[in-house]
This record gives C-alpha cells, structure tokens and sequence, in this order.
C-alpha cells in the first residue's frame, strides 16, 4: 500500500504497529525512519521508537545515534514526558568526557522549553534537582576527614546551584508549588531571602489566574480548542512571550492538523519573536502537517526571504508545495503567485538583463504552462480564469522592464481566453497603454473594446470619447463619436428587442394564468354539481334496490360518480387541492369495470361512512408529514404508530387514501408534545419496507412557498468526500472498508432515488481534511467491480433559484409548463381531436398569410364560449 501511496499515515501505523510484534528490528528502524521523514511523530510514536533504540543501544557509538534520536524527536513537538526520557538517558553518560556538562545542558534546553508547564514542569526540575543532589554527594568528604579548599570551593559551588534551582523553580507558577517550598524550608541550613518569597508569592497569584484554565483543559474533550484559545488570550494578554509560545506549543500537540492554529502561532512569531531557527522550525512543522493549506506554504516562503534563507532552499521548498496535494485550483494560482512575487524582488531591474530577470520570466511562462495543463487536467479548471498571472506579468515587463511589446503580446493572449466581452478587462489594459506605452495603442484598444465589450459598452465608450476630447483630432472624434453612436444604438435596439419579447411573453403568461384560473373555477363548479346530482341518484338507488341488478347497479356507480376519492370523504365538495392533484378529467384514466373490481369498490364505499377530517394548522408544530411509504403498505396506521411510539404520546395519524381505498403513500402523525414531533424527525429517511421514509416538518406550502427542508450542508466541506461511479451494488459496509484505510470514517451515506435504489453516489465524512486530502489522492480513479471511481471534496454546485419578478422590469420568459411529471418522452395531446376542432377556427390565408389579425378584420373575432366539463361530455357522446 505505502509503494503506491507514501502519504498513507495509517498505514505507516499499521506496517510498524506489525514489525514491532514480530521483532523485525532492522525493518522496522526503516519503517520509522520513512515516516519521520513524511510526518511529524507523536509523542507515544517517538517514545517508543526512543525505547527500542536504547534496549539496543550498548556502545558508545550506538549511545550517539540515540542523541540524534532525541534530538529529531523534541524538534517534532514540544513534549515534556520526551525531554524528561533525554534527560534521564543523559546521565547514564556521565562516566564519559564532559559526560556532567552535557547532562547539564540538556536539562538547561528542557528548562527552557517546557520548564514552565504548568502541570508537568515540576517533574524536570525535581530531576534536576535530584541530578544536582547526587553530584553533591559524590563531593562529600570521607566521614572523619577535613575537606581541602579545593573541596571546600567544590561543595560551596554545588550548594549554590541546588539553591539556584529552588529559587528559579519557586519563581514560576507550577503545581504543588507549596510542596517545593517546603522542601527548600527543610533542605535549607539558611533562612529563604525575601526576594525569593517574594517571587514565591507573585507565582503563587499567578498560578491561581492560571488554574481555571489548567482545569477547563482538564475536564474537556478533544480537540479542547475553544479552551485552549481562551488559555492563549489570557496569555497574550499577560505578554510574556515565553508562556505564549509555551501555550501554543501544548495546543498544536492536540491539535496538530488544525491549519488555523498553525496560522496564528506562525504569525506570532513572525511579528514578535523573530527568531530565526524558531521561526523557520515552526512554519516547517506547520507544512508537515497540514501540507493541503497552501496558506501555511506562503507565510513559509516569505519567513525563510525574510531571514534570508539560500535561493535554493526556497526553490526547493516551493517545488514540494506544489506536489503537496492542494484541494483547489486557485490554491494553485496562490503558491505560484507568492514565488513569482519572491522572484521579482530579488531582480535588479537598473540592469537591463540579469540572470534573476531571466529566471523570473521563465518562471512565469512555466507558471502559465502548469495552470494549463495539470491543474486544468485535474480540476476542469486553470483556477485564473482572470488571467491574473499573466496580467501580472504584462506589468513587470511594461513598468519594470520598459518592453510594452512584450506586454501587449500578453493582454493579446489574455483577450483570446473569453476576457474580451468584459470591459474591466479593457480598461485594465488601456490604463497600462496609457501610463507605458503611446496614445495610438490606446485609441486602438478602445475602438476594439467598444465593438467587444458585452457588459458595460456605455463605460467603455465614454472612456473612448474622453481621449478624443482630450487628444484626438476633429477627424479622431468624429470617427469616436460615429463609433459610439453606432454601437450603443445597436445595444439599445437589442435590449428593446428583449424588452418588448419579454413583455409579450409575459402577457400570454398573464393570459394563460387567467384561462387556467377560469376552468379551475368551471371544473369546481361543475364538480360540485355532480355531487348534488350523484347524492340525490343514491337516495332514489337505495328506494329501488330491489329493480337493479348488481351489475347494472355497479356500472352506473361508475359512470357517474367522480373518478377520484379520498379516504374520509362523504358526498361534500372535493378539497380544492386534492382535485388539482388527482383529478383525471372525464378523458384520462378509465377502466370498464368487471367482476373482480367488486371488492375494491366496496373496500371504497366502506370510507364513506368515515367523517372528512380538515387539518388543523394550529396543531403544526406538533404534527409530522410523512411521505415516500410504499402504496402497497397494509394497515399503515397500524405500522406508523408502532414506528413513531418510541417518540412519544401518538394522539393522530391521519393517512391518506384514494377513492380505491388504495393508500397514497403519505400520512400525518400527530403527538401530544412538541418535543416528540421534534424527536420523530430524526428517524428521516429510516427503510421502511424497502424505501427511505421521509419526515418532515408539517408546515403550510400556501404560507411558506419558500419552505425547504434538506438537512445536509451545501457547501465546501474539506472533510468529506465525494465520491461517484460506484457500482449499485456497492454497500455501505465495502465502501467503509474501503475508506477505512485513510483515516478514520465517521459517516457514509449513499445516495438513493425515492424507492431505495442506489444512484451510484456516496458521501464519506473523515475526522479531519487531512485524512480527507490523503483519500482523494489514495482513491481517485480507482476501479470497483469493473467501474472507474471518481473522488473529490464534497462541494456541491449552488442550485440556481427561480428569480422573482421585479415589479420595474419586464419577467423573464418563462419555461414551458409540461406538468408534475415534468416533460415525457413525446408530448401528445390527449386532447381527442373531435375536440381540438371545436376550438376557435382560424380564418383561411390568402397567399400563405393568416388573416386572423385585428388589422385584417372590420369587426373583432366573436369570443368563443365557455364550455363545463358537462358541456364537453355531452358533445363527445353526441360524436
């Protein structure tokens, strides 16, 4: 796995976690090796690595290569428990040359670097303390003997550093201060120097600030971000640059692939600090773990110019940021515009060529060339569409290097990428021809950019008419203002053109609108009608039983009673939206009725008897929609209320049928609390019967036409994944093994039509973006069952909203109207076309031109009557 991809971190985990149980040292000593030079280790990687080494580690050149160890391993992190293993492994060199002073030294670096850690300092200045103690009694004196003053000037040295130690610990705000002290009381032939007292006090009262933030840590969970920012205000506040950069360190160690945090550390000790090795050692840190933030790769481009590191090294260093993976294209167009902005600087452009000014054009032909070809190959994009780097260029060589040729030669490039149609573009080059090059040039792009520019023409043209007025000739402005004149006449005709075909448009839709709103009302009216007549056809059917047949009986139900019904209803007047949504219409659905029909038709008349329920708007927020159930549910009540009573109280649930008694497949569930109907959208898309269950808030669409519930993000998330292409039979569990191997997976979701049917399209969320950036690279294009994966960052495109009309303006044209369906494979009428004839007769033409227009007519076209449902019956049955 590793010799296809290197940055696998898990799978580094994994190969040691395996050569550690085997005891393969050898190789594993390698495997640790690859790692460290990929990845900043942890403190327990480290501390094992560190442990193994020394069990082997017997003579002194070995000894050596675990001080480099140690070294490599406190660069990493600032980590208290490693100093401590450094230091502690130190003394065992005492017996060598200079083997005190070098533990001395290292306990010196520990102080420093994690002496004032507030729970865990302690512990590395009582090991000095004790280091100090043991050198102490190795200069005691046999018991008896008189001490030489050699010996005598020994002790006294040794004493005054076991006391410095107490007086610099007792200094510094750490826990189990008292405890110290007393010890120091009690080690002590000599009385405590009130300075030291009073040092002990202050530290004593800055602990106490201190422990409300030591504690907050201690009770939270990870990551503890937002206590340790407050910890790091609070330190920032106090300014001792020591503890601030102490503090930051124990964050990162948590939080390690926080980009953020790196950002503001960094920034901190750009501006404050300024320490070189620091410096360069935290940015480098920083691009080691979160190599995908191309923001972390600028800030250390510009800290290693600004400490002077060698052109080489930053080269080198700018070429890893480009293999590093970033997630965006215009990541892409940042790095490269932060080494050629490095590169211009160190051009001395008094010389007229200079290999830095070679180096620097070559690097901007090379930049355009990979925005070309591999970012646009891997993205669909350049990232610049803009062309900023190119105009950017164009700039250096007509203001630094005074060879507008070469510049125009450019904006020439940047106008054939689609730039020409927008007239900040032109204007961008025209103010750089007019601050380098010649008013000729000039007037020659401005008379391009009037018969180019799509969005802004009037701006460019009274530019055009500036110049003239400014420099040109009688003959120059005539030509302008012709020019001018022309164009925006030619605009003012288009927009006119649209205007009035927008306008027209919208009037047959105003039209239209009108008509569909009178046949609604005729299609009620006449429904209502039917009703009247059907109620008093029953009463009579019931007196005269006995003179029907059942079969005659049954088809004349059928005939004449509407064609849809729902479950509750009895003889009143259909819900206005039920009959939009179910009505079929005398000519849509029907079916000649035969025997097997009976017992659906009795299974209809069987709701009748049931009162029609209105729903009660006052009851919404205690009320759910459920919708997307299978048809073929039985007893869905039934169903729902043993689903929904773990939620709570179920006072209601309302299904709704059709006039089959067939289920429509959606229903509302009312509870007794509001906090249950907030409990029972959680079990949104649980399977119910093969499909995903849809539940909803229940909230009136006439009211809240702009209501929408999606509870997924729509937006950048660079820590879940993308991913299409998959095989429909792909489930859950292997995509999840799949993933796995990258990082730590904690949501999979595949996506799925309304029947449950896999669409071949998966999210997977990670921990973090940097085990999402490492699957990207790992996953993308691999082949699953035969099929090509594609693998990217979750970044949904927006979804282009209908606009609404502006009162001002003429609407847009609006789309055809094709029907809940959308638009079918052929669009037929299903009007008969007996029909269709009956409809207004247009006027026969006279040489292939209609003569139906008012003009053609002395007296305006009689309007056609309206004709009912009835009417349309009656005449079809005539036919």
């Amino acid at each position: 796995k590793l010799s296809i991809n290197a940055f696998d971190y898990n799978c580094h985990l994994d190969l040691i976690k395996l050569l550690r149980q085997e005891g393969e040292l050898v190789k594993l000593r390698r495997a640790r090796q690859k790692m460290s030079e990929l990845f900043p280790l942890t403190e327990e990687i480290w501390l094992d690595w560190l442990k193994d080494e020394i069990k082997m580690a017997s003579e002194i050149s070995e000894r050596e290569k675990v001080y480099e160890l140690f070294e490599r391993a406190v660069k990493d992190y600032i980590c208290p428990e490693i100093w401590l293993e450094y230091a502690q492994y130190s003394i065992g060199g005492i017996g060598q040359e200079g083997g005190i002073e070098r533990v001395r030294s290292i306990f010196e670096r520990a102080l420093t670097a994690v002496g004032l850690h507030v729970t865990k300092g302690t512990a590395l200045w009582e090991a000095y303390r004790e280091f100090e103690n043991a050198i102490l009694e190795t200069a005691q004196p046999a018991p008896g003997s008189i001490p030489s003053p050699e010996q005598q000037q020994v002790l006294c040295s040794q004493l005054e550093k076991i006391h410095a130690l107490f007086r610099r610990q007792l200094g510094i705000p750490l826990l189990d201060m008292e405890a110290s002290y007393a010890e120091y009381e009690e080690w002590s032939e000599e009385p405590i120097p009130e300075t030291t007292i009073k040092n002990y006090k202050k530290a004593l009262q800055q602990l106490e600030k201190c422990k409300p933030y030591e504690e907050a840590l201690l009770g939270a969970e990870t990551p503890k971000l937002a206590e340790y920012q407050a910890y790091i205000d609070f330190e920032m506040k106090a300014g001792d640059p020591a503890r601030i950069q102490l503090i930051y360190e124990r964050a990162l160690a948590e939080n390690c692939l926080v980009p953020d945090l790196w950002a503001r550390y960094n920034q901190y000790l750009d501006r404050q600090l300024k320490v070189k090795e620091l410096v360069l050692s935290a940015h480098d840190r920083a691009v080691r773990n979160c190599p995908w933030t191309v923001g972390l790769w600028i800030r250390y481009l510009l800290a290693m110019e600004r400490h002077r590191v060698e052109h080489s090294i930053i080269s080198e260093m700018f070429e890893k940021a480009l293999n590093a993976g970033f997630i965006q294209a215009t990541d892409y167009v940042e790095i490269w515009q932060a080494y050629l902005d490095y590169l211009r600087r160190r051009v001395d452009f008094t010389q007229d060529s200079s290999k830095e000014l070679e180096e620097l054009r070559s690097a901007f032909a090379r930049a355009v060339e990979y925005l070309k070809q591999e970012v646009e190959e891997r993205f669909s994009e350049s990232g610049d569409p803009s062309c900023t780097i190119m105009q950017n260029w164009a700039r250096v060589e007509a203001r630094l290097c005074n060879n507008m040729q070469k510049a125009r030669e450019l904006w020439d490039n940047i106008m054939t990428k689609g730039n020409a149609k927008y007239a900040n573009m032109w204007l961008e080059y025209y103010n750089l021809e007019r601050a380098h090059g010649d008013t000729q040039h000039c007037r020659k792009a401005l008379h391009r950019a009037v018969q180019c520019t799509s969005d802004y023409p009037e701006h460019v043209c009274e530019v055009l008419l500036t110049l003239e007025r400014i420099e040109g000739t009688l003959e120059d402005w005539d030509a302008a203002v012709q020019k001018t004149e022309n164009r925006l006449a030619r605009v003012n005709e288009q927009r006119a053109k649209a205007a009035e075909k927008e306008a027209a448009l919208a009037k047959q839709e105003e039209e239209r609108a009108e008509q569909r709103k009178q046949a609604r009302a005729e299609k009620k009216a006449s429904k209502k009608a039917k009703k009247t007549r059907i109620g008093d056809k029953r009463k009579a059917d019931e007196d005269d039983e006995g003179e029907w047949g059942q079969e005659e009986a049954f088809q004349f139900h059928q005939s004449e009673l509407p064609s849809k019904r729902h479950r509750g209803e009895g003889d009143g007047v259909l819900p206005e939206e039920d009959m939009e949504v179910e009505e079929t219409g005398l000519f849509g659905r029907s079916e000649k009725p035969d025997g097997p029909a009976l017992p659906k038709e009795k299974a209809s008349t069987s709701r009748k008897d049931t009162p029609k329920v209105f729903h009660d708007s006052s009851k919404d927020k205690v009320t759910v929609f459920v919708s997307n159930l299978s048809y073929t549910m039985a007893e869905p009540e039934a169903k729902l209320r043993e689903l929904f009573g773990s939620c709570g109280e179920v006072v209601e649930i309302r299904a709704v049928f059709n006039n089959k008694g067939t289920f429509r497949g959606y229903c509302y569930v009312q509870f007794r609390e509001e906090e249950a109907a907030r409990q029972a959208l959680g079990l949104d898309r649980t399977a119910v019967e093969g499909r995903p269950m849809f539940v909803s808030p229940c909230v009136d669409k006439n009211k809240n036409p702009d209501f929408k519930v999606f509870r997924y993000s729509t937006t950048l998330e660079k820590h879940k994944l993308f991913i299409s292409g998959l095989p429909f039979s792909c489930t859950k569990e292997e995509l999840e093994e799949m993933c796995k191997a990258h990082g730590n997976v904690k949501d999979i979701r595949l996506v799925t039509n309304r029947a449950g049917k896999p669409k071949g399209l998966a999210y997977v969320e990670y921990e973090n973006e940097a085990q999402a950036s490492q699957a990207v690279l790992k996953m993308d294009g691999l082949t699953v069952k035969d099929h090509v994966i594609k693998v990217m960052i979750s970044n949904p495109p927006l979804r282009k909203l209908p606009e609404r009309p502006d009162p001002g303006k003429a609407p847009l044209a609006p789309r055809h109207i094709y029907g809940a369906r959308g638009k079918g494979r052929t669009q037929l009428s299903m009007m008969p076309r007996a029909l269709q004839r009956q409809s207004n007769p247009v006027a026969k033409a006279e040489n292939g031109m209609v003569q139906n227009s008012p003009a053609a007519s002395s007296e305006p076209p009689a309007e056609p009557k309206k004709m009912s449902n009835a009417d349309f019956a009656k005449m079809l049955l005539k036919k």
